[in-house]
């Protein structure tokens, strides 16, 4: 099930935690890790749904990769109540090469094992992902 150019797999987990995510709204963010010992992507950290946008970049580290997922809820000029699930391919200035390598490699299939991702990010730093930033690619 490996991806050939990144030799990557991605834990059940990840996929079971992501669909309670989006179906169930169980969490507010999902933080994936890639174990290169064991050469797949793992679940770090979730994050309750009532914790904030702040509790979720807080939870990045400042000098290693990540992925996350973020489900950003937010009203409509209409007033709607709407919801969208972002993908945030984190991959700070300051962390190893070759795990920027590793996570520029396995992003599109680690990406297309959950289903449902609406907004994509690629953030190499807190600035590029910053709640302004989620707010104006949400609407």
């Amino acid at each position: 099930m490996a991806n050939a150019t990144s030799g990557m797999a991605v834990h059940d987990d990840c996929k079971l935690k992501f669909l309670e995510l989006k179906a169930k709204r169980t969490y507010r963010f999902i933080i994936f890790k890639i174990e290169e010992k064991q050469k797949q992507v793992v679940v770090e950290k979730v994050g309750d749904p009532n914790e904030s946008y702040e509790d979720f970049s807080a939870s990045l580290p400042v000098d290693e990769c990540r992925y996350a997922v973020y489900d950003f809820d937010f009203v409509t000029e209409e007033n709607c109540q709407k919801s969208r699930i972002f993908f945030i391919a984190w991959s700070p200035d300051t962390s190893r090469v070759r795990s920027k390598m590793i996570y520029a490699s396995s992003k599109d299939r680690f990406k297309r094992e959950l289903d449902g991702i609406q907004i994509e990010l690629q953030a190499t730093d807190p600035t590029e992902m910053g709640l302004d930033v989620i707010r104006s690619r949400a609407s």
